[in-house]
């Protein structure tokens, strides 16, 4: 598929001419820039990669589509309820079927589906086609945590990100979300993902960044995101993967390419002794 088919075509546009409709506002509440819910919180969070944005985009279209499609069914009911009931119309009509209803009913769904189909198409091109990779890590989904694998050009290392209890928290950390070992990535960089598991189904799920992918044994998949703001990032396996799955959080730190190179040369050496725990492939061979 070429992705210049659909690069015409404004997700923003389309959904802010159908918002009009809407007397609902803006459905997507802002979150924290830092990537985590907050308490009482309504709406996604906030969006951080040109993905993630087009995502909510999307949503906020076809809720404005099932909004007036809903509306419209219970306006038909309550008007058939009202005027073809026995007391309004003792005499019923004897019409069996009506031509331009049947062509009409046929038309509309089909014209709805069309409005759907041209940006979910465009969705799914910019998310499958992966540009020129900046940086690329490979991802393992593990009971329970993750392993992060930096290639040779990036530092030939691999480390654990494992969850960290209660009593290791520090002040501004958050429970359940909080690791021990952030991945970090350059900011406005696009970095590509390879992901696969150990030993069952995962889903390496970070919603700021519209990234949600699964972690297949003897499988490597891919993905990709460029973060366009600095900050904390947190996610979550999306996969019922055992007892501890609730416990095997996503956090990546996106910085400045000062910052990345200098984290870097320290994590190089802080985890010098960890060798990567596997091989990297091509995008050919990841698509095998």
């Amino acid at each position: 598929m070429n992705p210049s088919f659909f690069r015409g075509l404004s997700l923003k546009a389309m959904a802010g001419a159908f918002a009009a409709l809407s007397a609902f506002g803006t459905f997507a509440s802002p979150a924290l820039a830092q990537g985590h819910g907050r308490p009482g919180q309504l709406g996604m969070l906030e969006p951080v990669t040109a993905i993630a944005s087009d995502m909510h985009d999307f949503h906020n279209l076809l809720l404005v589509v099932i909004t007036v499609i809903s509306v419209f069914v219970l306006a038909l009911l309550i008007y058939v309820m009202l005027r073809f009931n026995e007391k309004a119309n003792p005499n019923p009509s004897r019409t069996t079927h009506s031509t331009a209803l049947e062509v009409a009913w046929t038309i509309v769904p089909v014209l709805i589906l069309v409005v759907i189909a041209i940006p979910s198409f465009r969705l799914l091109t910019h998310q499958l086609v992966l540009p020129a990779a900046d940086v690329t890590i490979k991802v393992t989904g593990k009971q329970w945590y993750w392993s992060y694998d930096y290639p040779k050009d990036q530092g030939d290392f691999g480390f654990d990100q494992i969850m960290k209890g209660e009593k290791d928290l520090k002040p501004g950390d958050l429970r359940l979300l909080s690791v021990d070992n952030e991945a970090v990535v350059p900011v406005n960089k696009v970095v590509r993902l390879q992901v696969t598991a150990g030993d069952v189904i995962h889903s390496f799920t970070i919603p700021s960044f519209g990234v949600r992918i699964d972690a297949v044994p003897g499988r490597l998949n891919e993905t990709w995101f460029k973060a366009e703001r600095e900050g904390l990032y947190y996610g979550q396996c999306s996969k019922i993967c055992g007892k501890d799955h609730a416990y095997m959080p996503v956090a990546i730190r996106v910085g400045s390419d000062q910052q990345y190179q200098a984290w870097l040369a320290e994590a190089k050496k802080k985890f010098a002794a960890v060798p990567p725990s596997n091989e990297f492939a091509d995008n050919a061979a990841a698509r095998q």
